[in-house]
Parts: structure tokens; sequence; C-alpha cells
């Protein structure tokens, strides 16, 4: 919310020359609009000119026939500018259009790009606004200000040649109020600043209320806050509006003001031209051009004003796109990348410490949230992870799955390094089930091959039936193309993580996470899976994270986890047999039937 504060420059030429980079593929195209443009000024500024041709020479001498000719060239006139304004515009929103997409979708690739730790400290709404507000900010910059702004300065430009080439002494007299407009865009344009600041403050505390009450419906409803929550949304809302309510009060006086001095002018023209007809230095003709190049002399002024305000939006706003894509928080890519091959599975961790918080110039001292750990995964074996809340479990597994980089240490698989592996060919041989399942809104087949069209329905089917999922599925309307709504908000917990276990089942991995994969399901539904675990695993390498003990008992070893370091490493009777940190966790599970034996 705080960076909605910050408005900085009006105008960053370095920001600019970034933000027209992205213009630099339909510059052409860009070219053409600005000649349209130039064309369309010129079109609007002659409109006068034939006015005083029909007084002065038509009207004047009596040419019926002239003053039909000059009405029917007028008449064309408007036709063509007619056309070439809507082939202008059309262009020009179709620039906007075009580059806008080019935005957004690098702006979407770089988050993909960005590593987990990026995301640990950014709030999603943030970078949404960033995709979604911010880019369309930019889009009306690029749709209706940088071409466009050409069209009212070469109108401008295009009024100020035929005034003085008519009467420069007229031109002088009808221009005069010229300080009195600059001194009123002047004030407009601070006031108008410091208000747009403050309606950005408020939209952002209202978003950010939003969301956070949305998300929280729940709570809000079981302890009967809806009224107070009702209460402070008013008072946030209620000064928002008071904010918009200020910023329309500037506009309100800068355009009336703007139609006053406008009309100071008509009435400088009309005083000073009156005398001189009657004197015959000026014909009534001119005097009535000048009357309509005054009227028109004010619009692009008033759209000038707006692309102001436009501009100084889009400056801010691109501040904030360049500043996320400016961000380096990617993993590292040698220089020399090194290939898998056919993965068998075979894990090490040799020395590794890792803490979250470690500092990228190496000052301060950080956190450790693993602490010199070292073990072997034999290709095929089933590892499991235990310890309390905390304990440093699963940042193992993601830092096998390369989702963040170890300060010191090395994680091998199949004997390769894996810092020298592209993410992206290390993670397609290895599958993740996660405690907190996050399903897609669609069907239930796209929630398993996640859109893979190389894996049929069939093997959906065939996933969906080891880890027990089929049973519910083909219960549901359409069976596999049953809708999924937002987070699976119409399945239940057990449910999802089924679909989850089946999901990485298709993909058929070397190497399997399971990261407390039956902690929210059924005594049922978790021998259903045990059972399939026990089949499945056979050839494959996995590392199953799990507070109930009950479900590694089989395991080929396991590892006790305390404070970020291996404390034991056994099987199951061999920790036991020990007496320490895995025996007290089972006794802590399993007390009431050691009491009744």
């Amino acid at each position: 919310m705080h960076e909605e504060e910050v408005l900085g420059k009006a105008y960053d030429a370095r920001l600019m020359r970034r933000l027209l980079q992205y213009l630099r593929p339909y510059r052409w195209y860009v070219v053409l609009g600005i000649l349209l443009s130039i064309l369309t000024s010129a079109f609007e500024a002659i409109r006068p000119y034939f006015t005083k041709i029909a007084v002065d020479v038509d009207i004047a001498s009596g040419d019926q026939e002239g003053l039909l000719n000059t009405v029917l060239l007028f008449f064309a006139v408007l036709v063509v500018r007619g056309f070439v304004q809507y082939a202008n515009a059309y262009l020009t929103q179709w620039i906007g259009q075009q580059t806008i997409f080019d935005l957004r979708m690098q702006i979407f690739r770089h988050l993909q790009a960005l590593s987990l730790r990026f995301f640990d400290k950014n709030p999603i709404g943030r970078l949404i606004t960033r995709v979604t507000n911010d880019v369309e900010v930019l889009n009306e910059m690029f749709s209706s200000g940088i071409v466009m702004v050409f069209s009212d300065v070469f109108t401008i430009i295009g009024i100020f040649y035929f005034m003085f080439t008519m009467s420069w002494e007229l031109a002088l007299v009808s221009l005069s109020v010229l300080p009195l407009l600059f001194y009123g865009t002047f004030l407009f344009r601070r006031k108008a600043r410091e208000a747009y600041r403050e309606v950005r403050l408020q939209v952002a505390r209202i978003n950010t209320f939003m969301q956070e009450h949305i998300t929280g419906m729940l709570v809000d409803q079981i302890f009967n806050r809806e009224k107070k929550s009702y209460e402070r949304f008013s008072s946030i809302n209620a000064a928002h509006r008071e904010a918009n309510i200020k910023s329309i009060f500037y506009y309100a006086l800068f355009y009336p003001g703007i139609d006053l001095i406008g009309a100071i002018s008509i009435g400088l023209i009309v005083w000073y031209a009156g005398a001189n007809i009657l004197e015959q230095h000026i014909t009534l003709g001119t005097v009535i051009a000048f009357v309509q190049f005054n009227e028109m002399f004010w619009r692009p002024i008033r759209d000038l004003s707006e692309k102001y305000n436009i501009l100084q939006t889009a400056m801010a706003s691109s501040e904030r796109i360049f500043q996320l894509l400016d961000d380096k928080t990617v993993l590292s890519t040698p220089s020399s990348l090194k290939s898998l091959g056919q993965v068998h599975g075979e894990i090490e961790f040799k020395n590794v410490w890792f803490a979250y918080n470690a500092p990228s110039d190496g000052s301060g001292s950080p956190e450790w949230v693993l602490k010199d750990i070292s073990f072997h995964v034999n290709p095929g074996e089933t590892v499991a992870l235990v310890g309390h809340t905390g304990a440093g479990k699963t940042s193992i597994t993601s830092l096998l799955s390369r989702f963040y980089e170890p300060q010191k240490g090395e994680i091998s698989v199949d004997g390769v390094d894996i810092r020298h592996v592209m993410p992206e060919h290390l993670r397609k041989h290895i599958a993740v089930v996660l405690q907190d399942v996050f399903l897609f809104s669609g069907d239930i087949k796209g929630n398993i091959n996640l859109g893979d069209e190389t894996i049929s329905l069939d093997r959906i089917k065939a996933a969906a039936r080891i880890v027990g999922a089929h049973r519910f599925i083909e219960q549901l309307p359409g069976e596999y193309d049953a809708e999924v709504k937002e987070r699976g908000a119409t399945l239940s917990v057990g449910q999802k993580q089924l679909l989850s276990f089946a999901r990485a089942l298709a993909f058929n991995p070397r190497i399997l996470i399971l990261d407390e994969a039956t902690s929210s399901v059924d005594t049922e539904t978790e021998l259903l899976i045990q059972a399939a675990i026990k089949k499945l695993l056979h050839g494959r390498t996995s590392l199953v994270i799990a507070h109930r003990l009950s479900t590694i008992q089989n395991a080929d070893k396991i590892i006790v986890m305390h404070k970020g370091e291996i404390r034991e490493m056994g099987t199951h009777q061999e920790l036991l047999a020990k007496d320490g940190i895995y025996r007290k966790l089972y006794r802590l599970q399993y007390k009431d039937q050691e009491v009744r034996s």
C-alpha cells in the first residue's frame, strides 16, 4: 500500500526510454499513426478558413455557384477527415493493445522464472495489481497518449499558422489570455497531482481490506464480526469517496476555467475586431474564422491536460512494473550445464546449509534452517523425514526440487550437482504431493494431467484407480469432465488430496515427494493410499514427510530432524531401540495403546 503513495516524477526520461522500447516492433505503425494525426490536425485547422472564403469572397460578391463549390469542398474535407480520424483511432488503439499484450506476457514470463524466495516476500495481491491495473494504465498512454498527442500539438500549430496568416494583430489579441491559461494549468496540475496521490492511496486501502476480509470471511462469520468489519469498510470507503470528490472538485474548476478564458478571448476578438471592421481593416469573415479558431484552440488544450495526467500515472505504474522486471531473484544458471539422462533416483545431500533470510551480499548472520545436512538415498528407496514442526523437513524437499538454493554444500541426483541442471529438466523427474493441495478451475481431468496432452485419459483413470480417487470421481456429474470450482471449493480436503496424488502418479516420476500426503484423509482412505504407495513406489525413490508415524513404519530409512539438524537415522525398529527423539515421538502418538497393553 505504501508503494501506491509514491508518485515519482511526472516525466522520467529514463522510464520513457524503456517504455518506448515496447513500441520498437511496431515503429512503422507508430510513424503511420503520427502521419495520420498530422493529417487529421491539418483538416481540423483548415475548417475556419472555408468560413472566411464563404463570407468574404462568395457571399460578399454574391457568387452562389462559388458558395456552393466552397460548401461542397468543405463537406468533402469533413468526409475525408472522418475516414482519416477513424483509421488513426483504430491504428493507435491497435498499437496500444499489441504493446500491452507483449508487456503482460513479459511480466508473466518473468514471474514464472522467479524463485519461491521472491514470492515469500511479495504479496500476491500486489503482483496481480502489476499485471492488471498498472499495465492497463500504460495501455492508456500507448493508445491515447504517445501518438494522439501529436494530433493536439499539430492542431494547435495549424491554428496558430492560419491565425497569424489571416491577421497577426487579431492573433495576438486572441492569444493575450495565454498567461492566465498557463497559470491556471500550473495550479490545476499541482492540486490534481496531490488529489491523485490520495485517490491511489485510498484505492490501495480498499483493495487490501477487501482481499483480507474476503479470504477470511469464515472467521468473520464464525465470530460474528460482520458488523465491525462493515463499519471499518464504511470508513475506508468514505475516505475513498472524499478523495474522489476532492479530485472531481479540481476538475470541475479547471474545465469551466478553461471555458471562461476562452470566452474572454472571444470577447477581446469581438471588441478589437468591431472597431477595425468599421475602419475596414479586418473583414467579417476573418472575425468569424477567428471565433471558430478560438473555440477549436481550447479543445486540444484540455486534451493535453488529460494526457499530462495519463503521463503522470504511467510514470508511476511503469516505475513499479520495471522494479518487478528488474528483480533478479532467480535461480543461478551456470555456464556448464549437465544432463541427467535417464534418472535412476539416487539422491545425496553433502554438508548442506540453508537459510531463507540469508543476505545476498553475505553480510550479517543468517538464521540457518538446515545445518550441515548429509544423507544418501539409493535408487528405489523410501526415506521418511520426521520431526517437530519447523525442524527443516519441507526445506529439504524444496531444495531437492530446486525451489531454493543452499548457501553451502551440494545436492546431487544420480551423482550430478543439481545446480548444473536446468530446473525444468530436474523437475520433470520429480512429483510432489503437498499437504496444502491446490486445484485449478476447470475439470477433474485437467487437474490430473495439468494440460499435458501426452497423458491420455486411460493413464489418468489408471492413476486415479490406484490411489482410490476413481471411486468418488465416477459419482460426479460428468466424471472426469466434472467441473472443478476455484481452489476445488466443492470437493472435500480428502478428495483434493487424492486428486493431487493421482496427478503425481500420472506423470510417472522417478522421484516422489510426499509432504504430509495423508494428513487430511480418513482412516479408510489412508489405508487405501498406503496400499497404493507400497505397490507404486517399488522401483521409485521417495521422500515421505509425515507427523503420523504409522504411515512410515515400513520406510527403508527414517531421518529424524531437530532444529535443522539430523539427530537420528535408521529403520523404525533401529530408532525405537535407540530410545532417542524418535522413540519419544512414537510414545507421544501411541501412549494410549502402551497404557492399555
